[in-house]
Formats: C-alpha cells, structure tokens, sequence
C-alpha cells in the first residue's frame, strides 16, 4: 500500500511538533532532537519535520510503498516516461534504512519514491558533516541526482 510522504523544513521544532500534532490529532511517531515523524492513516500520510532542510517549507515530497514490487512498479513507470532519475540500493536517511529512487518535477520540486525497512540510528549515512540532509530541490540537478552542498552531502552519493 501506498502512502504519500511530505517533509517540511522547520526552524523551531518543539514548536512546530506542538502545532501539527494539534492539527493531525496524534503525537509523532519518532522524535530526534532534529526530527518528528506522524505515520497517519486518515489521510495516508507519511509527514516528517527537521532542522536540516535547506529552506523551511516544503522540502521534498515523496511516495512511499511498503513492498518492493510496489517501488519498482514506480520506478519502471518513472523510467518509460524518460524522466531523469537517481536511483540508491540501501541507504539510511531520516533515521530510516530505506532504498529510493529521486526524481524532480518540472517545477522544480524533488519527489522521491521509497521504501523503507527498518529504523536507523542517524539522520544519513552519506556526509562528513553533522549538517548532511537528504536530497532536496536545491540538490538535486535536472539530470536527477543530489549535487554535495554545505546541507545536503546526503542521501545521493
């Protein structure tokens, strides 16, 4: 089953954890001094909030799958329609071991399609810094992959 995914970039995130588990009725299902995460099933929503995106708001958006043919239906969807894309084997990101692939729409926003199996320990396992965050629309190139920067060394080798 599927389930959209949304990562918000956030300044002040005890604030901001106080504020969305108001508007979504639930607390988070993963705090880390940096990060929360609510797995929510009315809507089937997968919304994580950080301090390391590159900009607040809106910093990524993504599908997620719970089955590996799952990802690699979109994958196969995302290649016939001759759309760049970066795909990773295993990686950890978000605190997730996780395998993707990351695209980015004409606009310009960076969607990624995952599928997650286990929880990790650190934020990404790509990155000197401490500051390392995943791909983001400021890193991902028009031919589909993460370009290293000061916040996002991350999840694209």
């Amino acid at each position: 089953m599927k389930r959209i995914h949304i990562h918000v970039g956030v300044e002040k995130l005890e604030e901001s954890i106080r504020f969305y588990s108001a508007m979504f009725g639930a607390e988070p299902v993963k705090t880390k001094p940096d990060y929360a995460k609510w797995m929510l099933d009315n809507p089937r929503v997968n919304f994580a909030i950080s301090t390391r995106a590159s900009k607040n708001g809106i910093d990524h958006l993504g599908i997620q799958v719970d089955e590996n043919d799952e990802l690699e239906e979109l994958r196969r969807r995302v290649k016939a329609a001759d759309l760049a894309v970066f795909d990773e084997d295993a990686t950890v990101c978000c605190y997730a071991n996780s395998e993707k692939s990351w695209v980015q729409d004409p606009a310009g926003i960076v969607w990624e399609a995952y599928r997650t199996m286990d929880d990790g320990q650190i934020f990404s396992s790509m990155g000197a810094s401490d500051e390392s965050a995943c791909c983001t629309e400021q890193s991902v190139s028009k031919a589909g992959c993460c370009a290293p920067s000061e916040k996002t060394t991350g999840c694209c080798g």
